[in-house]
C-alpha cells in the first residue's frame, strides 16, 4: 500500500468539527479523537493532527469543538468548554457541570466510527489537551469496550468521585505528558491524577514531565505522543480490517463529487457528465489504479 503518495485531507464541518483523514478513505485502519482545551476550538490542534497524520497515514483524526457555555472560573464568560470549571483546586474539581453530556458526545463519536465504518475500539485512541485531556481520561476509562490507548496532555482527572474504571479496562495504556512549569494545571495535579486513577485500578499509566514547559505542548512532547501512538496503533498487517465504505455505485452524484473532491481528483473529473463515469473514477482511486 503506497501510503506516502496518499496525503491527508482536512475538512471542516458546520458544527465546528475538523477531520483530518487519508485522502484515499479506504486506507484508514485507525481513528484518533483529539479534544481541545478550555476556550479553544478544533482549530487549536489541527496543525498537530496534520503533523501526526503525515507520520500515521492510515489514521483518521476527528477534532470536535465543545459547545459554548458560561465558565464560573472565568467570571461567567461564555466560551467553548466541555464542562463548567469552578476553580483549579481539588475540591472545585468535583463540580464539573456538563461533563456527562460531553462524555456522551465523545461516546457517540466512538460508536459512529465503530458501527458506521467498522473501526474496532482497539484501533481507536482518545486524546486531548488540558480540559480536553481530562475529558478523554474520564471518558476513555469508563467505556463498555477497551480503547487502544488514551493521551492526556497537560490534563488531570476531573470529577474523581464520579469516576470508576469499567471492568476489563484497567490495563488500557494511558500516556500523560505535562509541563513541569505549568502554572494552571500544576504538576501536583498531574501526580495526584495518576495516583487516583491507579488507586481505582489502572495498571498502565505513564506520566512524563517536561522541564521548563508551561501550560502548552512542545515538539519533544509531540514526538513522544507520536511514539506512543505508533506503539498502540501500529500499521495493520495483511489481515488488517478495512473500513466499511459506501459502494460508489450506491452513491448519489453529489456524494460522488464530494468524495472525488476530497480525494484531490477534481482535475480528473473535469468534463465527466454521467454518473457511471464518476463511479468508475472513484473506484479506480480506491483500488489504487490511478
Amino acid at each position: 500500500q503506497h501510503y506516502n503518495t496518499m496525503p491527508s485531507t482536512t475538512t471542516r464541518q458546520g458544527d465546528g468539527t475538523t477531520i483530518v483523514s487519508p485522502s484515499n478513505e479506504s486506507l484508514q485502519s485507525a481513528t484518533i479523537i483529539i479534544c481541545h482545551g478550555l476556550g479553544d476550538s478544533s482549530e487549536g490542534f489541527v496543525d498537530v493532527a496534520e503533523h501526526l497524520a503525515s507520520q500515521l497515514p492510515y489514521v483518521k483524526f476527528i477534532l470536535p469543538t465543545a459547545k459554548t457555555q458560561k465558565v464560573t472560573m472565568n467570571m461567567g464568560m461564555a466560551m467553548p468548554s466541555w464542562y463548567d470549571i469552578v476553580g483549579l483546586d481539588k475540591r472545585s474539581n468535583e463540580f464539573c457541570n456538563g461533563i456527562d453530556e460531553s462524555q456522551q458526545r465523545i461516546e457517540k463519536l466512538l460508536k459512529d466510527e465503530h458501527e458506521n465504518l467498522g473501526v474496532p475500539y482497539n484501533r481507536i485512541v482518545l486524546a486531548g489537551f488540558s480540559q480536553g485531556g481530562a475529558l478523554s481520561l474520564y471518558t476513555g476509562m469508563q467505556l463498555p469496550s477497551k480503547l487502544a490507548g488514551i493521551v492526556v496532555m497537560s490534563g488531570y482527572l476531573p470529577h474523581e468521585s464520579g469516576f470508576n474504571i469499567a471492568n476489563g479496562l484497567q490495563d488500557t495504556p494511558i500516556w500523560h505528558g505535562h509541563g513541569a512549569a505549568d502554572p494552571l494545571v500544576r504538576i501536583t495535579a498531574a501526580n495526584e491524577s495518576q495516583s487516583a486513577v491507579k488507586a481505582k485500578g489502572a495498571t498502565n499509566y505513564t506520566l512524563k514531565t517536561y522541564p521548563g514547559l508551561a501550560h502548552s505542548v512542545n515538539p519533544q512532547e509531540i514526538g513522544d505522543v507520536l511514539s506512543f501512538l505508533k506503539q498502540v496503533l501500529p500499521p495493520g498487517g495483511e489481515g488488517e480490517f478495512k473500513v466499511k465504505l459506501k459502494d460508489p455505485s450506491e452513491m448519489s452524484v453529489k456524494e460522488l463529487k464530494g468524495a472525488i473532491s476530497k480525494a484531490g481528483l477534481g482535475r480528473l473529473a473535469l468534463g465527466l457528465m454521467e454518473k457511471r463515469e464518476f463511479v468508475e473514477l472513484l473506484q479506480k482511486h480506491r483500488d489504487g489504479k490511478l
